[in-house]
């Protein structure tokens, strides 16, 4: 997603840049609050506003930033859609985080489906923000897990077929379904190592494995995966 880090213009070498987010909210307001917050952060720079779904869509492509933070309900084309439109059409697409009112909105969950990594509620702190994004620019763990977890085990319907769990379990290796069963309890990398007795590295390998072997693009897809075939199962 655009340059390395280190490879801006003027910055020493091997300095990291500042993680490039867009804001997506139909709301002047809040994108104006958003970006004073974040933009007070020296790892973080806004790099592009959207006011409708269809602008975010066409300014993502043309800044290609690491970080989205989505409104969910927007003019033209919901936050939704608009994950849907950049997952599917970006080689290279940046983490999505949506930002709405409800944390159990089922809007929230279908666009955890549709891609995006995480969500935000508009009432949080200035400091869970920031948290939020580095935390999702980052990867290693869950947004928020037990609130995404209580999403996957309300919305995901009912118990899964047999013949799906086995399915999911055929393509996992026996270490790579108890990584898993751990990515789904919110785990960090740092801590599925120390409960598995691996070093940390070895379990970034397996995460890598899961990921690709549910074809799914990060931990978010991942758990809700899993729940959906029955192979984590509510509460």
């Amino acid at each position: 997603m655009g340059e390395s880090p280190g490879s801006g213009a003027g910055e020493p070498p091997g300095s990291p840049r500042p993680l490039r987010i867009v804001l997506a909210d139909d709301e002047r307001m809040v994108r104006t609050a958003l970006r004073a917050i974040l933009g007070a952060e020296g790892d973080m720079e806004v790099v592009g506003e959207a006011a409708t779904g269809a602008e975010a869509v066409s300014l993502v492509r043309e800044l290609r930033p690491d970080i989205v933070l989505m409104d969910v309900r927007m003019p033209e084309i919901d936050g939704i859609r608009a994950t849907e439109q950049l997952l599917a059409g970006m080689s290279e697409p940046p983490r999505i985080i949506v930002v709405t009112t409800f944390e159990n909105d089922a809007y929230v969950y279908d666009a955890l489906r549709a891609g995006a990594s995480g969500f935000l509620l508009k009432r949080s702190g200035a400091e869970d923000l920031v948290q939020a994004v580095r935390l999702v620019a980052r990867s290693d763990s869950l947004l928020f897990p037990a609130a995404v977890r209580a999403l996957a085990a309300r919305h995901a319907g009912e118990r899964a077929a047999d013949d799906a769990v086995r399915a999911l379990r055929a393509r996992l290796s026996e270490r790579e379904r108890a990584v898993l069963r751990l990515m789904t309890g919110g785990l960090t990398n740092a801590e599925i190592a120390d409960r598995l007795g691996v070093g940390p590295a070895t379990v970034k390998t397996h995460v890598a494995g899961v990921l690709a072997k549910l074809g799914v693009r990060d931990r978010t897809q991942a758990v809700i995966a899993a729940y959906e075939c029955g192979f984590v199962r509510p509460g």
